[in-house]
């Protein structure tokens, strides 16, 4: 039993990112500039890899949605899992660059004292990407994108990176002008951080891990069919949005095969219906 993806609902999320970052990476690059703020400044740059990572997104989704073919008989769910992987090793690149470049600064005691309207800049960010962040979590949840799911954690990492930005300018108006190269060596931390997250994530599912919590949630949703005499075995895996599992159960011997089918199609919608599994496929043995 499959269900169908719904690409169309989760590159709105993606175009979303794009937009958001795209206007935001220019103002406060802009600003940060302009006002002196090494915090705003390393905020926007983060910001303009996003706008890479979140295209990675985009076309990710857009490849998964793709038909199967005669090379990819499980389609190119994958894919999604992919473009996370991909906006992961983008972000940590960056956090490396603006760490050691922040880190030099202070080190070397250049950094000046920004514009108290730095501080403006930045808190409006802070407000837009949290919006954005509710907004793709929401959307994640309903079409199970794994790959939206990694943007909208990108997204609240950023707002919060904003408010530290934030807090870096309004440190700066009050004497403390070093503090917001070392807010900004922090944000790039946390931009690490959040990368890094997301590339464990990707690379577990990617090298077919999976939750043994799930496999046990599955297993008692099974036993509950008074046919099953024993769940055997359960191998589950992810294919982007999508769950595969491999069930192994035994029933009486004497069952016929047409009931045996029957048992099967039950199971498979019990699935489908408690715990939105798309594809299973059960192997039944004698008792």
């Amino acid at each position: 039993m499959e269900t169908t993806n719904h690409p169309p609902k989760a590159l709105k999320g993606a175009i979303v990112s794009i937009t958001a970052y795209l206007i935001l990476s220019i103002l406060k690059v802009f600003f940060g500039y302009l006002y002196e703020s090494e915090a705003v400044l390393a905020d926007g740059f983060n910001n303009t890899t996003d706008i890479i990572a979140s295209v990675a997104v985009y076309i990710g989704i857009r490849v998964a949605a793709l038909p199967r073919d005669a090379e990819h008989k499980y389609g190119h769910a994958k894919m999604e899992t992919i473009s996370a992987l991909i906006a992961s090793l983008i972000m940590i690149a960056v956090g490396i660059f603006v760490f050691f470049n922040s880190l030099s600064n202070l080190i070397g005691g250049e950094y000046a004292e920004p514009n108290p309207l730095a501080a403006v800049v930045a808190f409006a960010s802070a407000l837009v990407m949290f919006g954005v962040y509710r907004f793709n979590l929401n959307l994640a949840k309903k079409t199970k994108s794994l790959a939206l799911k990694a943007a909208a954690k990108d997204n609240l990492a950023d707002a919060m990176i904003s408010v530290g930005a934030t807090l870096g300018v309004l440190f700066a108006y009050f004497q403390l002008p070093w503090m917001d190269t070392v807010l900004a060596i922090i944000i790039a931390g946390m931009i690490v951080r959040t990368a890094i997250q997301i590339f464990l994530d990707a690379t577990h599912q990617l090298s077919d891990g999976f939750p043994p919590h799930l496999v046990e949630t599955y297993e008692e949703t099974i036993e509950q069919f008074e046919r099953v005499k024993e769940v055997r075995e359960i191998k589950g895996r992810h294919l982007g949005n999508h769950v595969m599992l491999d069930v192994t159960i035994a029933v009486d011997g004497d069952l016929t095969v047409d009931a045996a089918h029957e048992l099967c199609d039950e199971i498979e919608q019990k699935l489908d219906e408690q715990h939105a599994v798309d594809s299973v496929h059960i192997h039944i043995e004698p008792i």
